[in-house]
C-alpha cells in the first residue's frame, strides 16, 4: 500500500490485501452440449471434487441442458464453435480468496466448460435460490393452448357475425 497526496492506492495483486477470511462464492457454468450425459456427470463431479478440496459446498444444482438466450462462440484448437444450448449448473461454496483463485483457474482450464461466472454471494442467497429451484421443479408446466383458444374465439366471432 502506498500513499500519494493523501490518496490511498491499493494493489489488488498483493496477497496481503486479499485477506484470509473465507467468503461465499457462486460458480455458474455452461458445459459443452455435445457431451453424453455420463460425461457431463463426470465433468460436474470433477468440478465439485476440486471445490470440495478447496472449501465447503453450501448449495448446488446439477447441470441440465438448456437453450441459450444467445449464441456463444468459442475458439478451439479445431476452429471456431458456436453453441446455442449448454448444460448449465452452479455450485455455491465457501473458501479463502487464495483457494478461490485456484477454483477459478481449474474451471478456466477445463476444456468442457464453455463459459463460467464466479460471484461473491451469501449463504442465505444460495439457500433461497435452491429453494426456488425446488419449488419451480414441483410446479406443473403450463400447457400452451393458444391454438385451441384462438380457434374457439374465431368460432365464437363467426357465429355472432352469421346471426
Amino acid at each position: 500500500m502506498a500513499r500519494n497526496n493523501d490518496e490511498e492506492v491499493i494493489s489488488i495483486d498483493s496477497t496481503e490485501d486479499i485477506g484470509t477470511d473465507p467468503r461465499v462464492y457462486e460458480l455458474g457454468f455452461h458445459l459443452d452440449p455435445e457431451l453424453p450425459v455420463e460425461e457431463v456427470k463426470k465433468v460436474y463431479q470433477a468440478l465439485r471434487t476440486g471445490i470440495e478440496g478447496k472449501g465447503t459446498i453450501v448449495a448446488e444444482v446439477e447441470p441440465e441442458k438448456i437453450p441459450l438466450a444467445y449464441t456463444i462462440s468459442r475458439q478451439d484448437v479445431a476452429g471456431r464453435r458456436d453453441f446455442d444450448s449448454a448444460y448449465f449448473g452452479w455450485i455455491v461454496y465457501e473458501a479463502t480468496p487464495l483457494n478461490h483463485a485456484e477454483v477459478i483457474a481449474a474451471a478456466d482450464s477445463d476444456k468442457y466448460v464453455i463459459r463460467f461466472i464466479d460471484l461473491i454471494t451469501t449463504k442465505d442467497a444460495a439457500r433461497h435460490a435452491l429453494e426456488m429451484k425446488e419449488i419451480s421443479m414441483k410446479m406443473p408446466e403450463k400447457e400452451d393452448d393458444t391454438e385451441e383458444t384462438a380457434g374457439a374465439e374465431l368460432d365464437a366471432a363467426l357465429e355472432s357475425v352469421a346471426i
